[in-house]
């Protein structure tokens, strides 16, 4: 039975352990003592194990996940001494392959993407590269997608960024919402709704772009086209592409 350990416990190591556990892993779950709190708390929910220290964690594992923030790598790998060929799934962001082997060297390395909707097993979860068992472990998660060069992967990163922004999106069109009178309830339905019945549709029909789909609702004379001229026209795509650009700037370290 593969055990996993957890070096830094927080908001997506808990979610990814949570996401483990329904999806039916019984194997042994090791946290880390940082973060004590949230350590105890999923031990108690979800069947894991606090360890004496980081170095417990690493012993006693096959698999580990990599949480910490990049500035406390150096700290942690000053640590710690990881076993020949001993899986590390990091979810550093930014962090490469090579800085990994240099911090964690003789370990087997892989970078993971994924969000917080592992909890429930539907994250979009990227990995590079691919193999066993991070693959089949990670897939639980949701949809995988294995990514072999590495320079795609940063790329992917972006998207898990889009995932944060997408909440202050869809909040602002909420609050837009409520101040005209309608409730929190009846707004939020009315946003994610509508999100959810353009990314259904947008599924069915893969093999259509995007601009097509969107242009079929947004034809000339409608309130659909009035609003995208607005849009456009103050910006509001070319700001989404400025964001891409400076987040895909800073993960290849170029600012």
């Amino acid at each position: 039975m593969l055990n996993i350990g957890v070096l830094g416990v927080g908001e997506l190591t808990e979610k990814i352990v949570i996401g483990l556990r329904r999806s039916g892993f019984s194997g042994r779950v090791l946290l880390s003592p940082r973060n004590n709190d949230r350590a105890r708390e999923l031990g108690r929910l979800w069947a894991c194990e606090i360890a004496q220290n980081n170095q417990s964690v690493v012993d006693d594992c096959d698999l580990l996940f990599l949480g910490v923030r990049p500035e406390a790598v150096e700290q942690l790998a000053n640590e710690v001494q990881l076993k020949p060929e001993q899986t590390l799934v990091s979810l550093v962001a930014g962090m490469s392959i090579g800085e990994l082997e240099h911090s964690f060297p003789n370990a087997r390395h892989v970078r993971a993407m994924l969000s917080y909707a592992a909890q429930i097993n539907q994250s979009t979860v990227v990995v590079t590269p691919g193999g066993q068992p991070h693959e089949s472990l990670l897939g639980a998660l949701g949809s995988l997608i294995v990514i072999d060069q590495e320079d795609a992967f940063e790329l992917a990163t972006v998207a898990a960024c889009m995932n944060g922004w997408f909440y202050f999106f869809l909040g602002d069109l909420q609050e837009w919402f409520t101040g005209k009178g309608l409730s929190h309830e009846q707004a939020a339905e009315l946003v994610m709704g509508n999100m959810q019945d353009c990314l259904t549709s947008a599924r069915h029909q893969p093999h259509v772009s995007m601009e097509v789909l969107g242009g079929r609702i947004a034809t000339p004379g409608t309130f659909t086209s009035a609003g995208l001229e607005k849009l456009r026209k103050n910006g509001a795509m070319l700001a989404w592409r400025d964001a891409c650009d400076e987040v895909f700037a800073r993960m290849r370290k170029d600012v």
